[in-house]
């Protein structure tokens, strides 16, 4: 499947991932949890911008990987009432005239994906507002627009991290400023932090990150940014192992499954483990955040259902977030 517009070279799109039921795939495993909520396929159009002739870089399976949840974003500021509210991510696609039909992207998937990264950002900001000097990094950002919803004081360092295809990319498609800087590296490279200040406590977000690394490369990742920084606080969303069989073995990941590496951690304390300085500040399931109230009757009882039981609600989707 390519664009439906060639523009430059055409990006191939090679995750036909279908969201909504039990895990999505790629840049982001989004899962809506065993049994999932009933789906509801979403039919939207393109109008309004003027598509440009923009020459991206070829794209690997994994790089490809960000285009769902960035279109994702996109339709959930296309509802009447947005989660997150994303208006960057629409502009992109629609500057792009991506064709996002091919994911076929399910409200529910819309949801969660935009209610995942909501919360990453509440995390972030409230971060910010007590550091207004800090450092943030948002690691495999992909053309995510964290910086652009947080807006962020310009005594704010902005880093976005991700591999240097991806970076090229952002260039073109993200808005500058004078204080965001993009970094074209694979995280678990260890020199990349070298360019990062290291006298500043630090927020760090990674939104879908985690799968796509082992339990070996995230711990040495963890550890290089707890030594790299005085103090900080990072947020990621989480992957029992229940929700990474889920990414192997569901027909709609199935196209990522060689992708997905980590094994799955079913109490966010074992994280603790890994690293003395490493501290859990908060577990957020999802199912019991009082944005469920907002989604779809149907989604919405599925959610408020598995709210009541911790272990269910970790089979859906999980933010963690950690002090060190």
């Amino acid at each position: 499947m390519r664009c439906r517009r060639q523009f430059g070279k055409s990006v191939a799109v090679t995750c036909p991932a279908r969201g909504g039921e039990g895990g999505c795939g790629c840049g982001s495993i989004v899962s809506g949890g065993a049994g999932s909520a009933p789906r509801r396929d979403v039919h939207d159009f393109q109008e309004g911008v003027e598509p440009m002739a923009i020459t991206l870089p070829t794209f690997t399976p994994l790089e490809d990987s960000l285009w769902l949840t960035l279109c994702a974003r996109a339709l959930d500021n296309r509802r009447p009432h947005p989660m997150l509210g994303d208006a960057t991510a629409d502009q992109i696609v629609r500057t792009l005239d991506y064709d996002y039909r091919q994911f076929k992207i399910t409200t529910n998937f819309i949801l969660n994906v935009a209610l995942r990264a909501k919360k990453l950002d509440e995390v972030a900001a409230g971060f910010l507002a007590r550091h207004p000097d800090a450092v943030g990094l948002d690691l495999g950002a992909g053309l995510d627009t964290r910086f652009e919803r947080l807006a962020p004081p310009p005594s704010v360092d902005w880093y976005d991290v991700d591999f240097p295809a991806v970076a090229t990319a952002r260039k073109g498609l993200v808005p500058e400023h004078p204080n965001t800087h993009v970094i074209g590296a694979d995280v678990r490279d260890p020199d990349w932090l070298d360019t990062v200040p290291s006298d500043r406590p630090a927020i760090i977000t990674a939104d879908g990150l985690m799968g796509f690394l082992t339990k070996d490369e995230l711990v040495s990742l963890l550890d290089r940014l707890i030594d790299h920084f005085p103090s900080g606080e990072m947020v990621f969303n989480s992957y029992t192992r229940f929700t990474i069989w889920v990414a192997r073995h569901a027909r709609g990941t199935k196209s990522v499954a060689e992708l997905v590496k980590f094994p799955g951690v079913d109490d966010p304390h074992d994280l603790e483990g890994w690293n003395p300085k490493l501290k859990l500040v908060k577990e957020i399931a999802l199912s019991r955040e009082p944005e469920i109230a907002e989604f779809p009757p149907g989604q919405r009882l599925y959610y408020r259902l598995q709210a009541r039981s911790t272990a269910w609600s970790r089979m859906g989707t999980i933010v963690l977030h950690y002090r060190f």
